[in-house]
């Protein structure tokens, strides 16, 4: 399986952060490798002094498929999920400035959390429900899917141009705002609407 990261999804993320608003969804890739493991806290690497979450919208595939259709995109999932991209956003800065590639502040050991999967009946409408990260019980980030640049399906569209979507990759769909800095001894928890989808420590 692999990890599939959309960037800049969430205007108020892009200019929190200064960034420029694509004009293209970006994407990096995070290794099977970054799983946080289930029941194991978060370790703060010690390459980093200033990791920061990022709680985002999962979607799992479960389907072969290349050069998918907006229209038919909605056939190649049928569970949606929470998890965290943790990034290490001083080592991420410092690439940037160069000009380099940054999936060491992405894609370390550890640096994406899944949460549990709902089925996406559930849900009333897909591009239309709230999200929500706690950290030590205070809400940091709260996001709606209404607000994605680019919606599900329209990701699953332009990701797969570029690369096959496998049965059980995961697309992150990017972050609203609201990140910040992780600490040792933090709890965070996942929400979307008013259920529980993760819970982690932070050591």
């Amino acid at each position: 399986m692999k990890l599939i990261c959309i960037g800049r999804n969430y205007t108020e993320h892009i200019k929190e952060l200064q960034n420029e608003k694509p004009t293209d969804p970006v994407i990096f890739l995070k290794p099977d490798t970054a799983i946080l493991l289930k029941k194991q806290p978060f370790f703060i690497p010690d390459f980093s002094d200033d990791v920061h979450y990022e709680v985002e919208v999962l979607v799992k595939i479960n389907r072969v498929g290349k050069h998918i259709d907006k229209k038919f995109a909605h056939k190649y999932y049928n569970e949606i999920g929470l998890g965290i991209d943790f990034t290490a956003r001083d080592l991420q800065s410092t690439l940037k400035a160069k000009g380099l590639p940054w999936e060491k502040a992405k894609a370390f050991d550890g640096a994406a959390v899944i949460g549990k999967w709902l089925d996406k009946n559930e849900l009333a409408d897909i591009n239309d429900f709230q999200f929500s990260l706690k950290k030590n019980e205070d809400i940091v980030q709260n996001g709606n899917t209404s607000h994605m640049l680019w919606k599900i399906d329209e990701l699953i569209e332009y990701v797969s141009k570029y690369f096959t979507l496998k049965i059980g990759d995961v697309i992150f769909t990017g972050t609203p705002a609201g990140v910040g800095k992780v600490f040792a001894n933090d709890r965070l928890a996942g929400f979307i609407e008013k259920e529980e989808m993760f819970s982690i420590t932070v050591k």
